[in-house]
C-alpha cells in the first residue's frame, strides 16, 4: 500500500511541525511516544484541508473533502485533534462509539489543553437519551409506579441530582445498561415538550445547547450527528449548533448509520408508548373529559397498531414490505383504520392542547406518526426500499434510501468548509473507489493511505487451510472448521478470539469445544461485552467466541490475544431488503453487484476483524481465515490483496512451529 500525500498548500509552521517530529513536544511530554512519519503526514493533510484558500485567496472554499486510511498504529486521534484545535474553527469530531468520545474528552483533550492550546474549549455531546429529563423525573417521583423501584437506587439518584452539572447517565456507574429506571426519566426526543416545558430553564439539554454554542470542538458520535442532520433537513435542530468543519473517525460506518437516519421508521411500540404517556399525563389531572377522550382514542390507536402487526408472518428477520403488501387486502384495510385513528386522535389532541400546552408534544408525535404511515401506504418512491422487521415481540416498518449520496450532497457537503473521513479501513483492493461511490465523493476528494508501522512480516503469520479443505458451500465444511479451530486453539494455548459470521456457527462451535478444550471459553451473549472482554484479558489462556460487534472495537494488547481466527469470509445475507435493493440498482446501472458491492463490504469487515490482533508494536500472533475460497475463487485475490502483510502459511505444522518460537 502506497502513501499518497496530497500537495500541501498550508505550512504547519516550524513550531507546529515539531509537535510530531522526533524530539518535539509529543516526544517530550507524552509518555512512551514514538514519532511516526505517518502521523505527521496525516496531521499535515488535515491542517491543509482545514486552512486551504480558494484560487483567488479569498474566503475558504466550501465542501472540501479528504479521505485518510490510517491503519493501526498510526496514532490518528492526535493527528486530527491537534490540527483541529489549532485551526481556530468550530469543528465537530464524530466517532463511531461513545467510548471513543469519552476517551478523547478525558485523555487527548486535557493533554492538548495543557501542552498545546490552553484556550481550547471542547464538549462531548451525546444523544438526548443519555441525559436526564427534569420534567419526566418530577413526574416519575410523583407516580404510583415509583415504589416498584429499589429505594436505595432512588436515593442514590436523588443524591446524584444534587451534584451533577450535566445530567449524563455515564456518571451513574451503578446503573445497568438496560435499566427500566432510566427509561422512565431520560430525555427522549419523542417526549420533549420544548419551550413549553415547565422545567425548560433547568433542562440539561437546554444547558447542553448553550455549552455547545461556546465550545470550539464538539465530540459526538455518528448516530447523534446524522440524527441531528436529518432533523435539520426538516427545519429542526436537536443539540448541535452551526459548525464549520467535520472530522469523521471510524468513517467506514457512515453509510449504514446515515441510511438509518435518512430513512423513515414506524413501530407499534411508538403507539404503545404514546398511549402510555397520555395515560400518565391524564392521571395527573382531575376529571378532565377532553383528556379522557384523548386517552380512549390513544388506547384504541395502540390496539389497532397491534392488530396490524399480527398480519405479518411470525418468521423473525428483515423482509421486503412490497412482497408482503402486494394484493394483501387486509394490510390496506387495517392500515387505513390505523390512519383514521391517528386523525381522530390528532383532532382531539388539538382540543386538549388549547388548554394544556404540555400536551402539544403528544400532538406532534401523533402528526409525525401519521406522516410516517403515509410513506408505507402511498405508492412507493423508487429511491427508497421498503421493508419490515419481525422480532420476538414487535414488528417495525422502515423505508430506507437506496443511495445516501444525494442526501449528503443536498444537506451536508456544501454546508461546511471541509469534511475529513478517516478509519483504519476505507480501501478495498488498495483503492478508495468503493468508499467514494457509496458516499458520493468525486475526484476532487484528496486521499491519503498510511500503512501500519507494525512489523507484520516478522511478528505474524496468516494461516489459510491447505488445498482440499471444503468450501463453505460444500458438505463437511462445518465439521472441518470445527476440527481446524480446535487444532489452532491447542497450538496457540488458547489466547484467541474466534470470530464467526453467524450466531448458529458460534453456538455449534461452543458445543463442540466445551468438552474438548482445556481452556476457559467465553461466549458472546452470556455476559455484557465489557465484562466478557475483562474476563478474557484476565485469563491469559482463555478463548473468546464472538460475532457481529466483536469484529471491531476490541482492543486487547499483549500476550492474552495471540490468535484471531475467522470461520469464513464475512459476506452479508444477500436476501436483506436493503442489500438486495442496492444490488439491483448497481445491476440497472450496468455494474456487477457482487464485485462492486458485496465483495468490498465483506473486505472492510474482514479487515476490521483481522485488525484485532496487532494493537501495539510488541504484539505478535496468528491470523487465520478458514475459507479456501481465498485461493479457489477469482475474487479471493482481491481479499488477499487487502489483508495485512503477514507471511502466508498453509499447514498446521507451520502454525505449531510459529507458536513454538514465541
Amino acid at each position: 500500500m502506497q502513501v499518497t500525500t496530497p500537495e500541501l498548500s498550508f505550512d504547519l509552521g516550524t513550531e507546529t511541525r515539531q509537535i510530531f517530529s522526533p524530539g518535539g513536544l509529543l516526544s517530550k511530554k507524552l509518555r512512551h511516544y514514538d514519532p511516526r512519519p505517518g502521523q505527521l503526514h496525516m496531521a499535515q493533510a488535515i491542517a491543509d484541508i482545514l486552512h486551504e484558500d480558494d484560487p483567488w485567496g479569498h474566503n475558504p472554499t466550501m465542501g472540501r473533502k479528504l479521505a485518510i486510511e490510517a491503519e493501526t498504529g498510526i496514532g490518528k486521534t492526535l493527528a486530527y485533534l491537534i490540527p483541529a484545535a489549532l485551526s481556530g474553527q468550530k469543528i465537530v469530531v464524530s466517532t463511531g462509539t461513545i467510548n471513543l468520545q469519552e476517551q478523547i474528552l478525558h485523555k487527548e483533550i486535557p493533554f492538548i489543553r495543557e501542552h498545546i492550546d490552553p484556550t481550547l474549549t471542547a464538549l462531548c455531546v451525546k444523544g438526548r437519551q443519555n441525559y436526564l429529563c427534569a420534567y419526566r423525573y418530577q413526574q416519575f417521583i410523583a407516580s404510583p409506579q415509583t415504589p416498584l423501584f429499589e429505594n436505595s437506587r432512588l436515593a442514590a439518584l436523588q443524591e446524584w441530582l444534587q451534584e451533577t452539572a450535566t445530567g449524563d447517565r455515564a456518571e451513574l456507574d451503578w446503573l445497568p445498561d438496560q435499566s427500566p429506571l432510566w427509561r422512565e426519566i431520560s430525555a427522549t426526543t419523542s417526549q420533549c415538550l420544548g419551550t413549553s416545558c415547565p422545567d425548560y430553564t433547568a433542562c440539561f439539554i437546554t444547558r447542553l445547547r448553550k455549552e455547545a454554542g461556546k465550545a470550539r470542538l464538539l465530540i459526538v458520535n455518528h448516530h447523534l450527528f446524522f440524527s441531528d442532520l436529518a432533523l435539520r433537513r426538516h427545519g429542526f435542530a436537536e443539540v448541535l449548533p452551526r459548525y464549520e468543519s467535520v472530522i469523521f473517525d471510524e468513517a467506514h460506518h457512515i453509510e449504514n448509520i446515515a441510511t438509518r437516519y435518512f430513512g423513515i421508521s414506524l413501530s407499534h411500540f411508538q403507539f404503545m408508548d404514546l398511549a402510555r404517556d397520555i395515560e400518565k399525563a391524564h392521571a395527573a389531572s382531575v376529571g378532565d373529559k377532553e383528556q379522557e377522550k384523548a386517552l380512549t382514542l390513544a388506547q384504541s390507536l395502540s390496539q389497532q397498531a397491534l392488530r396490524l402487526g399480527t398480519l405479518f408472518p411470525l418468521e423473525k428477520g428483515r423482509f421486503p414490505l412490497t412482497d408482503f403488501s402486494a394484493d394483501n387486502d387486509e394490510w390496506y384495510r387495517e392500515s387505513a383504520l390505523l390512519a383514521n385513528r391517528l386523525v381522530a386522535l390528532a383532532n382531539q389532541l388539538e382540543t386538549v392542547a388549547l388548554r394544556y400546552e404540555s400536551w402539544n408534544g403528544f400532538l406532534r408525535r401523533t402528526s409525525e406518526a401519521s406522516v410516517a404511515l403515509e410513506h408505507f401506504t402511498a405508492p412507493p418512491d423508487p429511491s427508497y426500499v421498503y421493508w419490515y422487521e419481525r422480532r420476538d415481540k414487535s414488528v417495525s416498518l422502515t423505508a430506507s434510501p437506496i443511495d445516501i449520496a444525494h442526501d449528503l450532497h443536498r444537506s451536508f457537503y456544501n454546508t461546511v468548509k471541509s469534511v475529513t473521513f478517516t478509519s483504519a479501513t476505507l480501501t478495498t483492493g488498495a483503492n478508495f473507489s468503493y468508499f467514494f461511490g457509496r458516499l458520493g465523493l468525486d475526484d476532487s476528494t484528496k486521499t491519503l493511505q498510511l500503512p501500519t508501522p507494525f512489523d507484520y512480516k516478522n511478528r505474524t503469520r496468516l494461516y489459510i487451510p491447505p488445498r482440499g479443505f471444503p468450501l463453505p458451500s460444500e458438505r463437511g465444511f462445518f465439521s472441518a472448521v470445527q476440527e481446524e479451530i480446535y487444532e489452532l486453539l491447542m497450538a496457540s494455548a488458547g489466547r484467541a478470539l474466534v470470530l464467526f459470521t453467524s450466531i448458529r456457527a458460534m453456538d455449534h462451535m461452543h458445543s463442540y469445544l466445551s468438552d474438548r478444550l482445556p481452556f476457559p471459553i467465553f461466549v458472546q451473549g452470556e455476559a455484557p461485552k465489557q465484562k466478557l472482554l475483562d474476563s478474557f484479558r484476565e485469563d491469559t489462556h482463555s478463548v473468546l467466541l464472538a460475532v457481529a460487534s466483536f469484529w471491531e472495537g476490541v482492543d486487547v494488547p499483549g500476550n492474552t490475544l495471540s490468535a484471531v481466527i475467522i470461520d469464513k469470509l464475512p459476506f452479508e445475507v444477500p436476501s436483506d431488503p436493503v442489500i438486495m435493493a442496492r444490488a439491483d440498482k448497481i445491476t440497472e446501472a450496468g455494474g456487477n453487484p457482487f464485485f462492486d458491492f458485496q465483495v468490498p463490504r465483506a473486505i472492510l469487515t474482514l479487515r476490521q476483524g483481522l485488525g484485532r490482533l496487532m494493537r501495539s508494536p510488541s504484539d505478535q500472533g496468528l491470523l487465520a481465515i478458514l475459507d479456501a475460497r481465498l485461493y479457489a475463487k477469482s475474487y479471493g485475490r482481491i481479499f488477499l490483496k487487502s489483508t495485512p502483510p503477514s507471511p502466508v502459511i498453509r499447514s498446521l505444522d507451520e502454525v505449531r512451529a510459529f507458536f513454538n518460537k514465541e
